[in-house]
């Protein structure tokens, strides 16, 4: 399996559509941060990414303190990091009042709702992948705060567009399993857009997204994260890969800026903290599974990245819920 599909695998992704909209010229709406949607929409959820997919006409969109991004239909906008945003017709239409909006947004009603000036229509629905910010860091670490892709260059894509649209039509009249069929494909989506994505990183591109591409790299990552509890050193991965031991430690460097075997502790002691907050294992249960023979080891490395140890971390965080935050375990590579 590939490094992005381990990834993917592993973070427990939960999408769906929440808006869907037909808005004639001018219109312009805020949305705030994910975060602040995220008790509307999936709560509980550590992070939200929120995205739009315009099906018909253009717009706007924009995050706060940037620049514009003109999208045109077929292209969907993505919000990795759950950056407070504006789309609109154009940059100068005013803000619609979100009175209308917000009754919709917090019952997720797919029914069309249409509003705005009169002139150009411009449809697109609205949806979000709530996933597990620590684990899926190393993809968000490669994702700017605002993103766009086109779908419609393919039949793949043109075909995920065509049973998104008759599934949001049959959800906004209320047929049966429409919902759960759609939460499935806004998955699928978003996995095909970041898949594209990647796809269009330049040549000399850095960081894990691109060091997926390249071939000696992606394997070795795959081979880190869908076997995390092994044994590993770094003559044993460079056997593994077919290359010399200095050789991949330059090559995994140049991209992700640290050598694999930094990469794998940062990456088991992510994977332990999900286990402290998610599960009843002990410590030592933990320390195993994530390839630490000696327990004392595993607690002093995990204090080292989170600052307390992994009793006092498990007991702080159920406490007081929410991300992992120390940025020695979460710069993600």
């Amino acid at each position: 399996m590939d490094a992005f599909s381990e990834i993917l695998n592993g973070v427990k992704l939960k999408g769906a559509l929440f808006f869907n909209a037909e808005f004639s010229a001018p219109w312009s709406f805020a949305s705030p941060r994910s975060d602040l949607l995220a008790p509307h929409l999936v709560p509980g959820a550590e992070h939200l990414i929120i995205y739009h997919f315009v099906i018909e006409g253009s717009a706007h969109a924009q995050v706060e303190g940037g620049n514009p991004l003109s999208l045109n239909a077929g292209d969907i906008v993505i919000f990795p990091h759950g950056d407070p945003h504006r789309m609109a017709s154009s940059t100068r239409a005013q803000l619609m009042e979100a009175a209308a909006i917000l009754p919709l947004l917090r019952t997720r009603n797919l029914g069309l709702m249409r509003t705005g000036g009169g002139g150009e229509v411009s449809r697109f629905v609205c949806g979000y992948m709530a996933c597990e910010p620590h684990l899926f860091r190393p993809i968000l670490s490669g994702l700017p705060h605002m993103m766009k892709v086109n779908i419609r260059a393919d039949g793949s894509g043109r075909w995920l567009e065509n049973c998104i649209r008759h599934l949001v039509d049959e959800a906004g009249a209320g047929q049966p399993g429409s919902d759960a069929m759609l939460a499935k494909l806004s998955e699928a989506l978003f996995v095909d857009t970041l898949r594209r994505y990647v796809a269009t990183l330049p040549a000399e591109q850095t960081g894990w997204l691109a060091g997926t591409r390249d071939p000696v790299v992606g394997r070795s990552l795959a081979i880190l994260h869908s076997r995390a509890d092994q044994p590993w050193t770094i003559a044993q991965l460079a056997k593994e890969v077919g290359l010399s031991r200095s050789a991949l430690v330059e090559r995994f460097s140049r991209y992700l800026s640290e050598p694999p075997m930094a990469y794998l502790t940062r990456w088991r002691l992510q994977l332990a903290a999900r286990s402290l907050m998610s599960t009843p294992r002990s410590v030592a249960q933990i320390a195993a599974e994530v390839g630490y023979e000696s327990e004392a080891a595993f607690n002093r490395a995990f204090k080292r990245a989170f600052g307390a140890p992994p009793a006092r971390f498990r007991s702080e965080r159920k406490l007081k819920p929410g991300g992992v935050t120390s940025s020695a375990a979460s710069s993600g590579g």
